[in-house]
C-alpha cells in the first residue's frame, strides 16, 4: 500500500498545526518538491526540531479530514456541503457501528442504515454518509443539502417568474396599470421567499462542515 505523500503547502500546514505556533519551521529535505514527503518523513523532521511525532501525526490527520471538502452553491450561497475522506485502511464493523452512534448524536437523528456487500450507508433525509471500498481500504463520503432553503428559493423564483408573465400579459392587453398592486404583492412574496431561504444558508453550512470535519478526524484517529 503506497504511503500518503504531502506537498509543500500541506507540510507547512501540518508543522504549523503541530507546533501550535504562528511561525512555520524551515523544512529542508532531499525529496523533490513534486514527490512530497510521507508522514514518517515529517515525523523524522519534527523530532529534529523538537516536535513530538504524535503531534505531527494528529496534525496530518486533521489536514486529511479537510481534504475533499466541497459545497454546492446557488448565487454564491452554500446550498449543500460534502466531504470525502480516504481512510487508507478498512473500517471494522465495530468502528462503523460506533460511527453510526456518533452520527445520531451529532445530528440528533436516528437515521437509517443499509448495507450492500461492502457498501454501507447512513441516511437521514437529505443527509447521507457513505462508506465505500477503495484500493487502499475505505473512503468515507458525507453529503447534505438544505432542502427547506432550496424549496423556499425555488418558490421565490417561481413567484417572480409568474410576476413577469402576468406583467407582460397585462401590458399587452392594456391593463398593466390596474395590475400593478397585484404584481407588487407577487414580486414582494417572491423576494421574501428567496431571502428567507438564503439568509439561513451560510451559518447552516459552517455548522455542517464543522460537524463533518470533526467526525472525519475521529475516524482518522482510531482508538
Amino acid at each position: 500500500m503506497a504511503e500518503r505523500r504531502y506537498n509543500d503547502k500541506e507540510i507547512a500546514a501540518i508543522f504549523r498545526a503541530a507546533a501550535e505556533a504562528p511561525q512555520q519551521p524551515t523544512v529542508e529535505h532531499d525529496v523533490p518538491a513534486d514527490e512530497g514527503l510521507t508522514l514518517s518523513d515529517l515525523q523524522a523532521i519534527g523530532r529534529e526540531v523538537g516536535i513530538p511525532a504524535g503531534a505531527v501525526a494528529q496534525a496530518a490527520q486533521a489536514l486529511d479530514a479537510r481534504v475533499g471538502a466541497a459545497s454546492r452553491t446557488i448565487f454564491g450561497l452554500p446550498l449543500g456541503v460534502s466531504r470525502t475522506v480516504n481512510l487508507n485502511r478498512r473500517l471494522s464493523d465495530d468502528e462503523w457501528e460506533r460511527l453510526v452512534v456518533q452520527l445520531r448524536e451529532v445530528f440528533s437523528a436516528r437515521g437509517r442504515t443499509r448495507s450492500e456487500g461492502s457498501l454501507r450507508q447512513w441516511t437521514n433525509g437529505n443527509l447521507q454518509v457513505l462508506l465505500e471500498p477503495t484500493e487502499t481500504g475505505h473512503r468515507l463520503r458525507f453529503g447534505t443539502i438544505h432542502g427547506a432553503a432550496r424549496g423556499a428559493i425555488g418558490m421565490g423564483f417561481a413567484l417572480l417568474a409568474v410576476t413577469g408573465v402576468v406583467a407582460i400579459a397585462t401590458a399587452l392587453n392594456g391593463t398593466f396599470g390596474a395590475a400593478i398592486p397585484g404584481l407588487s404583492v407577487l414580486a414582494a412574496g417572491g423576494t421574501a421567499f428567496i431571502a428567507s431561504g438564503a439568509w439561513r444558508l451560510p451559518r447552516w453550512a459552517r455548522i455542517r462542515q464543522k460537524q463533518m470535519e470533526e467526525l472525519a478526524t475521529q475516524v482518522l484517529t482510531p482508538k
